[in-house]
């Protein structure tokens, strides 16, 4: 909805350029939009930015979108969440809310975000179980925070959250700009993976906990977005539609815009939401690969980010020729500088070579900056 946000999160998937894409769609844009894409069959809304809530008109959007039948999320920092606009947004007949949350502790949280927003965090938290809604919890983990995965946990446990998403960085936008600064070592995912093991195991149904594993580890890529152009479609905050949240960095790639173009024209007839889709596109070895119906030659935007071609194989499959390319991403991250090793599990805030979202960031890596 927006690409403005109070935070700036070092890992944001938001693109590096999004100083270049400020004009938003307006209110009667969106629920235009909207209309449409429930006209096609749509039937999940996700509300994301940047911060929604920055977006005075969220509520009647929310409204809209209920009246058509949709099941509507809100993905949120929780910063302008008051107790009044939950109620409002309770009233318009949102369904779901999904917090972040950068760390289990204030300091790692503070500085990941550049925001001081832990306590602020922890009170929507509050205030989102007291309307009603199921807590869901969302932490995206790294280097820095993988050895706190336990805490993690039990930060949601104590919250009485009823889902924990622990997403580990996938490497695009900001992340890819701090790759080196936030790549884990194996030994801390796996470590961080026989924690979560162990949670899940002691506690049951009592919390469901997600954790997802970054590509890079992998030997098989996942299925881009289930299949480029198969069941996702994006809307950016300027109306360009995405096949998936990161393609408008891809090269050659003309977005079509929900400005100028009807969604269902987009779905079924652009050349973005065609150029990737099914297994005719594929090169080899992916075109006589037994297993291409599995992952659909894998990510678009990890085969550009590590090849400079968006047509090639993912090279996290380690049957791609550019296979090593990733080794040497992840061997770079091991051998940059480490200062929070995992047998220091809440060791303070060191200072670290990241480049934080910033408007002025933006501006400087997208070339605009005078």
């Amino acid at each position: 909805m927006t690409y403005r946000c109070p935070l700036h999160c070092a890992f944001c998937s938001n693109p590096v350029d999004y100083m270049r894409h400020r004009q938003e769609l307006d209110s009667a844009q969106w629920r235009q939009v909207l209309s449409q894409a429930r006209a096609l069959g749509a039937a999940q809304l996700g509300l994301s930015g940047g911060e929604p809530l920055l977006r005075d008109d969220l509520e009647d959007l929310v409204g809209h979108a209920r009246q058509l039948g949709f099941y509507t999320n809100l993905i949120t920092s929780g910063v302008g969440l008051t107790d009044a606009r939950l109620g409002a947004l309770r009233a318009a007949g949102l369904d779901h809310i999904q917090l972040s949350f950068q760390d289990s502790t204030r300091e790692l949280n503070d500085f990941l975000s550049s925001t001081r927003t832990f306590d602020l965090k922890q009170r929507v938290a509050r205030l989102i179980k007291a309307h009603g809604y199921p807590m869901v919890l969302n932490c995206v983990l790294h280097r820095h925070n993988l050895a706190h995965v336990g805490a993690i946990i039990e930060m949601a446990l104590q919250m009485g959250a009823e889902y924990l998403e622990l997403a580990n960085t996938q490497y695009y936008g900001w992340a890819w700009e701090n790759r080196l600064g936030l790549m884990p070592t194996e030994e801390q995912l796996r470590t961080a993976e026989a924690v979560v093991a162990t949670y899940r195991a002691r506690i049951g149904k009592r919390c469901r906990i997600l954790y997802v594993v970054p590509d890079y580890f992998e030997k098989r890529p996942k299925k881009c977005m289930n299949g480029w152009g198969s069941v996702f479609l994006g809307v950016a905050p300027d109306g360009a539609a995405l096949p998936c949240h990161a393609a408008r960095m891809l090269p050659g790639l003309t977005l079509p815009n929900v400005r100028t173009q009807s969604l269902h024209d987009i779905w079924y007839h652009s050349e973005a939401f065609q150029r990737f889709r099914g297994t005719a596109w594929m090169p080899e070895p992916c075109r006589s690969c037994d297993e291409k119906e599995r992952d659909l030659g894998g990510c678009r935007c990890q085969a550009w980010l590590l090849t400079g071609d968006a047509g090639r194989t993912d090279p996290v499959c380690d049957k791609s020729p550019d296979h090593a390319s990733v080794h040497a991403v992840v061997m770079h991250g091991r051998l940059a500088d480490h200062p929070l090793a995992p047998h220091r599990p809440l060791a303070p805030v060191p200072e670290a070579p990241l480049v934080f979202r910033t408007d002025a960031a933006s501006l400087r890596l997208s070339g605009m900056a005078r």
